[in-house]
């Protein structure tokens, strides 16, 4: 039986707690399958999705066509229009599963009206909220860190330097696939994966699967 108690978003709140305010905040649960969209952003969103199992990327589709991964969001992260991204520019912005994935959904004007009961829990999720969110822009500052690098060489290095600095490990194992990988880094795959072989041949790092290796 699913523990939502152990998600960062409620921290500190208990299980009975949660599951009142599940009530109350008329919160809803939906399952999507692999690569299935789960939400576009169009500017009208006012609900905020919680992944309580699995993952989800967040993409952007420019006039183009070309694809950038802006975020991977593990279970326990959150997503939504509210907190942090709007579709600007006429580019595509959407949520995808990367695979069997749930969302618990629960509207962002439920979460920051001010409870009339002046409920503890209420309050510590708004706590939590905010420290999910300022996780968010410290990611998405490592994110920029990375695109700033102007070879794929150098992308590649800072995103695995950041990787193994956050698990204080030199081996991580990449939350997603290597065209995924790619994307999130903003370059052609063919390209990316002929400097990973040149990394490789160099030993300055080590792959074996999904998992790297900083030598």
């Amino acid at each position: 039986m699913m523990r939502y108690s152990r998600l960062p978003i409620f921290r500190d709140i208990s299980e009975e707690s949660v599951k009142r305010m599940m009530t109350c905040f008329h919160m809803r649960q939906a399952d999507y399958g692999p690569g299935e969209l789960i939400c576009e952003y169009d500017g009208s969103g006012t609900e905020v999705g919680l992944i309580t199992s699995g993952s989800a990327q967040l993409v952007r589709i420019d006039f183009d066509g070309n694809r950038t991964i802006l975020e991977h969001l593990e279970e326990g992260g959150i997503f939504g229009e509210v907190l942090c991204f709007t579709n600007v520019g006429g580019d595509s912005v959407s949520v995808v599963s990367g695979g069997a994935c749930t969302v618990l959904y629960m509207e962002y004007a439920h979460i920051m009206r001010r409870c009339e009961n002046a409920c503890q829990h209420h309050s510590q999720l708004v706590q939590n909220m905010f420290a999910l969110a300022a996780d968010q822009i410290q990611k998405l500052g490592q994110r920029v860190e990375v695109l700033s690098r102007r070879s794929i060489r150098e992308k590649l290095l800072c995103y695995f330097t950041t990787n193994c600095g956050e698990r204080h490990s030199d081996t991580f194992t990449l939350p997603f696939t290597f065209s995924a990988l790619a994307d999130y880094i903003s370059t052609d795959r063919s390209a990316m994966m002929r400097e990973l072989r040149k990394l490789r041949e160099e030993k300055v790092v080590q792959v074996d699967g999904r998992k790297i290796t900083m030598l």
